[in-house]
């Protein structure tokens, strides 16, 4: 026997399919959404909805769907407050700070990691997040990177191997002999806990070479590559990005005008993640608007982690886009939701069309467009994922 309800008296439906409603985000007003056994059933006009279906009446607030994280480092121990404070009084920021979370994550029980994880990943739901990506990346050892990708399978289906995040401090005078590690006994212990596999190609981590060879690698062992880019420095490495089909690159602050050629020309998603520049006082943001202009494919992200974007707020990550990096507010909702469903080459989530996964939100809002008009506010009442409530506030469902 079936399991459905309905939500009724929708402000704005958001399901991302134009096809259903208005402009790119298929707005539909005065809305209902049907839920079938996980699944979206119906959607349309709250006038239209099923009568033998059980319904409850949203209030006039807005529903959109659940935001698709597709970049966060939330597998790690420990506390960077005392950095973070640093480097804000004028200290700037260097990938050399992981090495920090790394003795902390080394040192940590199965259950702390599996705890800290779990934390934030209730912070997400508690933002409308319903689907999240993890990395490994704060071990830098065998038995640290194995372990941590085993806890993350634990938590989501969109695992991704990320050994090469910085070299290990115990090969700081030979990174090449890392590399030979990561592709090696790390690549074959990692493998089958993933889906993905990363890289940051950047200043103080691993050259566009040594990138390259890691991406290979994985893609060798049947995993699907993305790849961290030109934060703290303009590279060579979009150019290698697309040629190996990375699913994403993320970070982008630097980016000339062939790069962003390059990615709208490509299936690589620009994964922006505005979190860090924020918090790492960057010079400035990544040029938003320049990729969407051009035609590239964007996704949003918090980038969830301890050193450089200690937060799992998309909402603020929207409002920062539409603040920083002239997104409008339609384009920066998207890029959250549907955007990072492309980065992660899914297309059961991101959207509300029929046949999707019932991941969305309820706002405490009349118009989705409050999620950057009212930033900082907690603005979401109610998630659902697969048409079970995962976070509510109590007022509705």
């Amino acid at each position: 026997m079936s399991n459905s309800f309905t939500l009724t008296n929708i402000s704005q439906l958001v399901t991302n399919n134009s096809a259903l409603g208005d402009g790119q985000l298929g707005v539909i007003n005065d809305a209902a959404i049907t839920v079938t056994d996980g699944i979206v059933s119906w959607v349309g006009q709250s006038s239209q909805a099923d009568s033998s279906v059980p319904k409850t009446d949203v209030g006039g607030r807005s529903l959109i769907p659940g935001f698709v994280d597709s970049h966060s480092h939330i597998m790690f121990a420990g506390d960077r407050s005392q950095e973070f404070a640093a480097r804000m009084a004028g200290v700037p920021y260097s990938a050399g700070g992981i090495k920090v979370t790394t003795e902390a994550t080394r040192n940590a029980s199965d259950d702390q990691l599996l705890n800290v994880a779990r934390g934030l990943i209730k912070e997400m739901h508690e933002s409308g997040t319903t689907t999240v990506e993890i990395k490994s990346g704060y071990g830098l050892d065998v038995a640290t990177e194995e372990r941590s990708l085993r806890i993350a399978a634990e938590l989501t289906d969109e695992v991704t191997f990320l050994g090469a995040h910085v070299v290990a401090q115990e090969f700081a005078d030979n990174a090449d002999a890392y590399v030979d590690l990561v592709v090696g006994e790390m690549l074959e212990a990692c493998a089958p806990h993933s889906k993905w596999i990363d890289v940051f190609c950047d200043r103080g981590a691993f050259t566009t070479e040594q990138s390259r060879r890691i991406l290979e690698a994985g893609i060798k062992k049947g995993l699907q590559p993305r790849i961290h880019l030109n934060q703290l420095e303009q590279g060579e490495g979009v150019v290698m990005a697309i040629e190996l089909d990375c699913a994403s690159a993320d970070h982008m602050t630097y980016l000339t005008d062939d790069d962003i050629s390059a990615l709208a020309a490509s299936s690589t998603v620009a994964g922006l993640v505005p979190g860090a520049d924020f918090s790492t006082r960057a010079p400035h943001y990544p040029r938003g608007r320049d990729l969407l202009d051009a035609g590239a494919a964007v996704a949003l992200s918090p980038d969830c982690n301890p050193g450089s974007s200690y937060t799992t707020n998309m909402p603020f990550c929207i409002a920062l886009a539409v603040r920083e990096m002239h997104l409008t507010v339609d384009e920066a909702l998207f890029a959250a939701t549907m955007g990072g469903a492309i980065a992660l080459r899914r297309d059961d989530v991101g959207h509300l069309s029929i046949g999707a996964r019932a991941n969305f939100a309820l706002l405490n809002a009349p118009s989705y467009i409050h999620l950057a008009y009212r930033p900082g506010v907690p603005l979401i009442s109610t998630t659902w994922k697969d048409g079970n409530v995962i976070f509510t506030k109590g007022d509705i469902a």
